[in-house]
């Protein structure tokens, strides 16, 4: 079983799901922003978990372990394609969705997203820190200092620099997310999506890397009933960035009041 931190004494049932696939914590900030109204848990991924399907098996634990049969499930990056894995192999057990600047879906966005990274790197400084990360050696210990190194690079003008990542937690490798990737080139996802019978809802920043626009263009096909939200002045991580981090927590919270 992962490990799991619960957050709030009442109110719906909603699942907070990390990115990374290593960032481990990294969702504290909004199971807190939530727990007023909400009951929350944030299971961290397990670094056994080198498949899609093996995490979509351990998140069906945690859903399952809900006082709700249908939680909600608010995923940020890797988590909210997550969450759309997961609501696709089970659509009986997915209560209302949250993108909260999801990854790629397609080649196309996979390419612009590192066009657009490719033009941040141009800065020397943090070119030479990325690929110092890219150089170290175990999977485990890479991930967790390109976390530190995207943060900024990812952003647009931070309120703070703490992720809250839970550095004793390994985290997941990056096997995890190359078979996503092998699962995009087989044609699995986003096809898949189109069993998805929740409500779901985009959350992204227009300075985030991943393209908004492009991604949302890739599920519509398959989630006719996808809505879709950005804010300027606003990368990768909403609830960081100065401009946008209390209007993205009203929107959330709002959101999920109206469909739990």
């Amino acid at each position: 079983m992962l490990k799991v931190r619960a957050y709030g004494s009442s109110g719906p049932q909603v699942v907070v799901i990390h990115g990374g696939p290593g960032a481990c914590g990294s969702m504290a900030p909004i199971a807190r922003s939530l727990a007023d109204s909400f009951r929350v848990l944030e299971p961290f991924q397990s670094s056994g978990s080198s498949t899609v399907a093996a995490h979509v098996a351990d998140l069906h634990e945690v859903v399952t372990t809900c006082s709700s049969s249908t939680p909600a499930l608010v995923g940020h990056s890797w988590g909210a394609m997550v969450s759309l894995a997961y609501a696709a192999a089970h659509p009986d057990s997915a209560g209302p969705i949250v993108l909260i600047c999801s990854g790629t879906f397609d080649l196309a966005a996979r390419d612009q997203f590192s066009i657009n990274l490719s033009e941040r790197k141009k800065d020397e400084g943090a070119r030479q820190r990325f690929e110092r990360a890219l150089q170290i050696p175990d999977p485990n210990d890479r991930f967790r200092e390109l976390g530190k190194q995207t943060l900024e690079l990812y952003s647009y003008d931070l309120a703070t620099t703490d992720q809250e990542i839970d550095e004793s937690e390994p985290g997941c490798n990056e096997s995890t997310w190359n078979d996503m990737v092998r699962l995009q080139n087989e044609g699995v996802y986003p096809s898949a999506f189109a069993a998805i019978k929740s409500p779901v809802f985009m959350l992204h920043g227009t300075a985030d890397p991943h393209p908004g626009q492009m991604i949302r263009a890739s599920l519509e096909p398959y989630i006719p009933q996808l809505e879709y939200r950005e804010w300027d002045r606003c990368g990768h991580y909403p609830w960081l960035e100065k401009a946008a981090r209390d209007e993205f927590f009203s929107v959330l919270r709002n959101w999920l009041r109206n469909r739990t």
